[in-house]
């Protein structure tokens, strides 16, 4: 099934009104000043009188360039000028709508379309606007770079100078969208909008934020999961020169100070006794075992083709093999953090959140108040990778403002990040294939065990929802396939991550199939290729088109050299692909590394070739892909969270580290043209790196490497 994951993303995906209030880094959020002269069509998009566009975005800037992209297909319909458009971030008051989730790469699919007929519409007004002051049929006046042209009369205005007369107008239905060849904006490439801020250090964060009358609070949480507090003595954290109270609040103890620094003091200073509760009792080795006695018996079958049991002693040779993947957490370079100003009649939150919407209801439970009442203002936010769609920073600021009677902000710390996320699920796979008499595949048995993130967080979804992405959709032609789930939840709180189950599961499918390859004597590529469906087939409500996963595989191996380009000794190259169907995006990776067997392994070169479809901004889908290969190889090499006493052992990038810029390998993308639909890129570039390097790691030392991380213990320091 592939069809919850969607349907999360869904209940967020309607484009909405917008509004800002930009961020003075020394006081409270200033209301923007009323336009003078200006034309609003809709909420996303306003033209002030000096010809300037303002464009609001509807999705949080997690470090994907969303707030560029937006900005650009309604530039591109309306025909504005590029140098007079700046973007803004919408809030979740009430007369804004829905905002939605930003996650699943959905946000560049999900809206696009609409985009472009907001500048349309927008476009078309103006056109009339200048249709009707000069007294000529619209059909003979175009629009262009920010102005309204009457080439028969060698006449122009700009759009600041219609913006009375277009505001009385009224949008029209179904306005006429330019053709892809007359694209002068989507797709070059156009910078970021917002870097030039980021880079300088003048981009508002909500740690930036600071209220009148604000405090600083600090958190300190059981370590346990799903502990409580017994008690708690606050003497000595209230002699911390700063703190003024400690309170408890529904996630620990909170100490609150006039700064970060004493608050992070008076914490340390604070003694509680905590109630552990049963999950005190479960560590890394005991979850290995649940997860080991579910596979003894049999999962949901979430897809089955043929009948592999009764193919499978048929075989003329049978391979079996077991993988597995731990824990992660998201780690994200800022720490989360959330402004909260609660009063009788109202709530103010600022945050940098993925789901403002989804934080609404737990706001509306804490403060009593309606949802007209709340308003969540979205900042900008130092990474996301699926954790700030979570809404426990949020509920933590408001508790704390409603509890201290002031506004607050809560700071985490890193291992605060680090020890109360929503982890990456840990799974476990058995697999069994066989190959006929001619080395083809006969057939595919895949089990695999671990818990569910629709269970962990009461999702109305199948509890295999958010699983299965990498594993039931494999990609190739097995006449006898059958892939089963089994559930094995633990305490540990699950949550979305970056590419969610395509983060493992292909490195198990793709790393297998590399296994059959080698036993068939086959080439890993060839052996892809080959076997790959001859038409389009539906994978659950999805459709695989088998001609895009080829064309990414040979660009790849085309532009790595697969076939005739010799590696030094010691070297080994690999390659995966991924089928990235929720967001219509394939992606296809060669990596080089060098390896020895138990020793470091060094990767060298990847070649990462996209089909996301139309591209809007191709320096933006190039980084994209880079970053999920950056975020893929830190993950792949070193990322693990290991659970003690019902406890997280790691605390700060020492324990789960990141790759640093000395490892980083050489990076080159090539993009696939395409006029389809646009597709996402914020999590496709991940899911074929660590299969790629895994492979490659076996062409180079001769061993598979079946269990994520990939380097053992000693060895993992970037």
């Amino acid at each position: 099934m592939s069809t919850t994951r969607r349907d999360f993303i869904k209940t967020v995906g309607s484009l909405s009104l917008a509004f800002y209030l930009p961020l003075d880094a020394k006081h409270a959020p200033a209301a923007a000043p009323p336009a003078v002269g200006s034309f609003e069509p809709n909420g996303m998009l306003r033209i002030d009188g000096d010809g300037s566009v303002t464009v609001w975005a509807t999705r949080a800037e997690i470090g994907q360039g969303v707030r560029t992209s937006m900005a650009m297909a309604i530039a591109e319909e309306l025909e504005a000028d590029w140098s007079k458009v700046k973007v803004l971030q919408a809030s979740t008051d009430p007369k804004f709508g829905d905002l939605g989730v930003t996650g699943g790469s959905q946000t560049t699919r999900s809206t696009t379309q609409a985009l472009r007929k907001v500048g349309a519409q927008a476009r078309e007004m103006l056109l009339q606007a200048a249709a009707d002051s000069w007294g000529v049929p619209k059909a003979e006046c175009l629009a262009r770079s920010g102005r309204i042209q009457h080439p028969p009369s060698h006449r122009d205005l700009g759009f600041g100078d219609l913006v009375a007369k277009a505001a009385a107008l009224t949008p029209p239905a179904d306005p006429p969208l330019k053709a892809t060849k007359d694209f002068r904006i989507l797709g070059k490439n156009i910078p970021r909008l917002d870097g030039p801020d980021i880079v300088t250090g003048r981009a508002q964060f909500a740690t930036d934020i600071h209220l009148p009358g604000m405090l600083v609070a600090s958190i300190e949480r059981c370590p346990v999961f799903g502990g409580k507090v017994k008690s708690f003595d606050a003497s000595t954290a209230l002699k911390v020169p700063g703190v003024k109270q400690v309170l408890q609040v529904p996630s620990g103890v909170a100490v609150f100070a006039e700064d970060t620094w004493s608050a992070f003091q008076g914490r340390q200073a604070l003694k509680v006794q905590w109630e552990e509760g049963p999950a005190a009792q479960v560590d890394s080795a005991s979850i290995r075992r649940q997860f080991e006695a579910r596979l003894k018996s049999a999962g949901k079958v979430v897809r089955k083709e043929g009948d592999p049991a009764q193919a499978l002693p048929a075989a003329a040779k049978r391979i079996k093999a077991t993988y597995d993947a731990p824990f992660l957490a998201h780690a994200t370079m800022e720490p989360m953090v959330a402004v909260a100003d609660v009063k009788a009649d109202r709530c103010k939150v600022w945050a940098p959140t993925q789901a403002p919407g989804m934080a609404l209801p737990s706001v509306q439970a804490i403060t009593g108040l309606k949802a007209e009442q709340i308003e969540i203002q979205v900042t900008l936010a130092g990474g996301g990778f699926g954790r700030r769609a979570m809404s426990d920073f949020i509920a933590d600021a408001v508790a704390c403002s409603k509890a201290a009677g002031a506004p607050v902000k809560v700071q985490w710390t890193r291992p605060d990040d680090f020890q109360h996320d929503g982890y990456r699920p840990a799974t476990l796979h058995e697999l069994e294939a066989g190959l006929d008499g001619q080395s083809r595949p006969l057939a595919w048995l895949h089990r695999f065990v671990g818990g569910s993130i629709a269970a962990s967080n009461h999702f109305p979804w199948p509890p295999e929802a958010a699983e299965l992405s990498g594993a039931s959709d494999l990609a190739y032609d097995i006449p006898n396939l059958q892939v089963e789930w089994g559930q094995s939840d633990t305490p540990v709180p699950l949550w979305f991550w970056r590419a969610v189950p395509a983060s493992f599961n292909p490195f198990v499918t793709e790393c297998f199939w590399d296994e059959l390859a080698h036993a068939a004597g086959k080439d890993p590529l060839d052996f892809r290729l080959d076997h790959l469906p001859k038409a389009p087939r539906q994978l659950g409500r999805d459709t695989f088109d088998p001609a895009r996963y080829r064309a990414v595989l040979e660009l790849a191996a085309a532009k790595s050299e697969w076939r005739t380009r010799k590696l030094p000794k010691g070297w080994g190259r690999g390659i995966a692909a991924h089928a990235y169907l929720d967001c219509g995006t394939y992606v296809a990776q060669v990596a080089e590394v060098e390896a020895e067997a138990d020793g470091p392994i060094h990767v060298r070169h990847v070649v990462c070739a996209v089909d996301c479809g139309m591209v809007l901004n191709p320096r933006n889908v190039k980084a994209q892909m880079e970053s999920g290969i950056a975020f893929g190889l830190s993950a792949a090499l070193y990322g693990e969270i290991a659970i003690k006493a019902g406890r997280v052992t790691a605390t700060s990038f020492l324990d789960q580290p990141m790759l640093l810029m000395p490892n980083m390998p050489k990076i080159e993308v090539h993009i696939v043209p395409s006029d389809l639909p646009p597709g996402g890129v914020g999590e496709p570039g991940l899911p074929p790196l660590a299969p790629a390097v895994g492979n490659a790691v076996f062409a180079a030392t001769g061993k598979r490497l079946r269990s994520l991380p990939l380097l053992p213990k000693p060895l993992r320091r970037a």
